[in-house]
């Protein structure tokens, strides 16, 4: 039986309060992995993070406070 698994796998905040998430597919057969790759992508300061993980949105709860969004826009500036 195939089987498709997607997981958050890796969670890593940067200097400038982004966070960087990598997720997982793997193609399980018969329990075994038979192929998988990685996807990443940066939920950035101040991103709407409602759709992610709930481990990525804990996260970003408490790494994206007003000072840090504050910071982050004017680096982009």
């Amino acid at each position: 039986m195939l089987e498709k698994i997607e997981i958050v796998d890796r969670i890593e905040v940067v200097e400038n309060g982004s966070v960087q998430v990598r997720t997982k597919t793997a193609i399980m057969e018969d329990g075994k992995q038979i192929s998988g790759n990685f996807h990443r992508h940066v939920v950035a300061p101040g991103d709407d993070y409602s759709a992610e993980d709930a481990r990525v949105k804990a996260i970003c709860a408490a790494v994206h406070t007003d000072k840090v969004i504050s910071a982050y826009i004017k680096e982009q500036l």
